[in-house]
């Protein structure tokens, strides 16, 4: 009978450690690593004074604003949020099973982002100036 037991315990043991993952591994399951994704790196690697209008879509996309300054040139903002939520749990599913105990625990924390970039475009649509601001909260 023994024998049994300890064959019960083992398979619930490894479908438990199976389905069991870390917060950090579902962050990487469901986290956007596209190389498109805008960041500051991004903006001070691609963008330069000079550059057309054209090639700052193709690096950057469609800014969130466009309007114009007193001398009537374009200024492109592009503001960028993100919140990423962490959530790990775990829980005694054996002692639950074979003895009629469990336990859980758990954490969760949340994270704000903020990017916002300006860009200033001179008369002839190329990038005149640029600046951005980054912060984490």
């Amino acid at each position: 009978m023994n024998k049994v037991k300890l064959a019960v315990v083992v398979i619930v043991g490894i479908f438990l450690i199976q389905g069991c993952a870390s917060a950090s591994k579902h962050r990487q399951q469901v986290q956007d690593t596209s190389a498109d994704r805008l960041t500051v790196g991004k903006v001070q690697r691609e963008i330069r004074i000079g550059m057309p209008s054209t090639e700052v879509i193709e690096v950057l996309g469609s800014p969130n604003v466009v309007s114009t300054d007193a001398e009537r040139r374009e200024v492109w903002v592009y503001d960028k949020v993100s919140t990423e939520v962490t959530q790990s749990s775990s829980q005694g599913g054996v002692f639950l099973l074979l003895f009629g105990a469990g336990s859980f625990s758990g954490a969760a924390s949340k994270s704000q982002k903020t990017l916002t970039i300006v860009i200033k475009f001179d008369e002839d649509g190329k990038v005149r100036d640029f600046a951005y601001h980054t912060s984490s909260f």
